[in-house]
């Protein structure tokens, strides 16, 4: 195919170089002939009537003044000889340089002689004496008329010459229009043969090609393609055919991957279901028997404390802790099972209300520290009442539960990023350090013992469950210095006017800001941890 477009671009170099040639030559011939007549012979034919005219001038004067006598004859005289210098010259300059000038310029020479010899043997001698050249006046006139006689033939020589001039400039402009049709048809042809030289070779070829692509395209993958043409058209199509039996294999591989994939997600499931009713039923099935050891302890506690020994005491006494913790703890990992397993229907949630029912859930924690809580107004979601409820509630309550020396500040805050909604629980308390900000939403993680902060380390996990199971997440903001702040986003409607913030009850201390809290402690760390506490979640159907 370079070959076939290489021929075709140099034919067509090569009849625009000839086509130039060609142009240009008739172009020179026909600024030649243009030359010819328009610069050289039409200006000589003017000399020549100017000559003609200077000599009938003269023999005017010389003819005046031999009849009247008057000098004023004398001037056309002088001035006729003038004239005709002027004339010679011009015609000496504008002949052309050819065998027609040669015989134009033996013309000039002829009515030169003839002039002289009037002038010599008549005008001269009449214009110096009067009467003797009026006793002879017929000399004069046969004279003169062989000078009226050369310049006529001269004149005709120059029509002559004229006439062919112009018949040369029309066939040289004739030729420039012939000439200059034939390349345009020449170059017409070329590009059309070109044209199809190239739809034979190259779109042609390309077609079929593309037709059997789109063959494969629609699903008929054992289509082979074959190509024609040109060399290059050919090793196209054995590379698409090579990329087409590749494709295949990849397709074979990827149908066999996806039903493994398929058998493996189903496994998957199964498995998952299984495990949920595992865990749902041995929570249940585990109730049972922990509350006989719980109230059989707590009989033993009653009925017996004092009549044993101390040793005695202490060891009902663990036994009671233990039953209840474990309670506790079957409790909240049965209700982390239950989360996006339950079919609840969802609805608009005002999560101001479910701010309301964790106040009154905490209400006794509460007064106890003295937390003074505040909220932006909160935004109403699409979701599970319980389940938002449940995440309000627990983060207040971790930010309660682990405060420093101060009295407890949380405020709650959201904003629209244009998106989402941004939630941000943000308290004065210990805080936690950034190495453990992942750490804190895996389930059973703490990062302080029991006796020390209570709870079962399943709160922040049952958080990051929540907000993920309504298409948000959840992280630990590790940029501010004091304090903690959690922030969580969740999918809603765009805002709208809202009221003014609110706070729990009437407090004399400033709120604490949506973005950071004021004035908390210096973050404290625990023997078991060099880290700070982990949040805990509080739940108001164990309080």
């Amino acid at each position: 195919m370079r070959q076939v477009v290489g021929l075709g671009l140099g034919l067509l170099a090569l009849v625009i170089v000839i086509s130039a040639v060609v142009g240009a030559l008739a172009i020179s011939r026909l600024n030649d002939s243009r030359r010819t007549v328009l610069d050289r012979l039409e200006p000589a034919a003017n000399a020549a009537l100017r000559l003609e005219n200077a000599l009938i001038d003269q023999e005017t004067g010389v003819r005046g003044w031999i009849i009247s006598g008057d000098p004023s004859f004398r001037e056309p005289y002088a001035q006729g000889r003038v004239e005709e210098e002027r004339a010679y010259t011009s015609l000496e300059r504008l002949l052309p340089d050819s065998a027609e000038g040669d015989r134009l310029r033996a013309d000039l020479a002829e009515v030169g002689n003839r002039a002289r010899t009037w002038r010599a043997a008549y005008a001269e001698p009449a214009l110096a004496e009067r009467a003797s050249a009026s006793a002879v006046p017929d000399q004069g006139k046969q004279m003169f008329d062989a000078v009226r006689a050369a310049t006529a033939t001269q004149q005709a020589d120059l029509d002559d010459e004229r006439a062919r001039a112009r018949d040369e400039l029309t066939s040289n402009a004739t030729m420039l229009t012939a000439t200059l049709s034939a390349v345009a048809a020449l170059f017409a042809a070329l590009v059309l043969l070109i044209a199809l030289l190239f739809r034979r070779m190259v779109t042609r070829p390309l077609e079929h090609l593309g037709e059997q692509v789109r063959q494969v395209t629609e699903g008929r993958y054992s289509q082979v393609l074959t190509g024609r043409g040109p060399a290059e058209i050919t090793a196209l199509a054995h590379d698409v055919n090579s990329m087409r039996d590749r494709i295949v294999e990849e397709l074979h591989s990827t149908e066999a991957a996806r039903v493994l994939i398929d058998e493996q997600a189903e496994d998957l499931r199964r498995s998952n279901a299984e495990l949920e009713q595992f865990a749902y039923v041995a929570s249940h099935d585990l109730q049972e028997p922990l509350r006989k050891v719980a109230s059989f302890c707590q009989l033993l506690e009653k009925r017996y404390k004092g009549q044993l020994d101390e040793r005695a005491d202490q060891y009902i006494a663990f036994a009671v802790d233990g039953a209840k913790r474990m309670q506790t703890l079957i409790n909240d990992l049965l209700a982390f099972s239950r989360v996006g397993r339950l079919d609840t229907e969802k609805g608009d949630v005002d999560l101001n209300g479910c701010l309301d029912h964790a106040l009154h859930a905490l209400a006794v924690a509460r007064e106890e520290s003295g937390a003074q809580i505040t909220a932006d107004p909160l935004p109403t979601v699409p979701g599970d009442g319980v389940l938002l409820g449940q995440l309000v509630q627990n983060l207040v309550g971790n930010a309660i539960k682990f405060h420093a020396q101060e009295v407890p500040r949380v405020h709650l805050g959201a904003r629209w990023d244009g998106d989402q909604w941004e939630f941000s629980c943000v308290d004065n308390g210990i805080g936690i350090e950034p190495q453990y900000a992942d750490r804190i939403f895996v389930i059973f993680q703490r990062l302080h013992p029991k006796d020390a902060y209570g709870g079962t380390g399943i709160g922040l996990a049952m958080c990051k469950k929540i907000v993920e199971y309504h298409g948000g997440r959840i992280w630990l903001d590790a940029e501010g210095t004091r304090g903690t702040t959690i922030r969580w986003t969740l999918p809603g409607p765009p805002p709208t006017e809202l009221p003014e913030p609110r706070a729990s009850a009437p407090t004399a201390t400033p709120a604490v800001g949506s973005e950071s809290a004021p004035d908390p402690e210096p973050k404290t760390s625990e023997p078991q941890s060099q880290g700070p506490a982990e949040e805990e979640a509080v739940r108001g159907s164990n309080a």
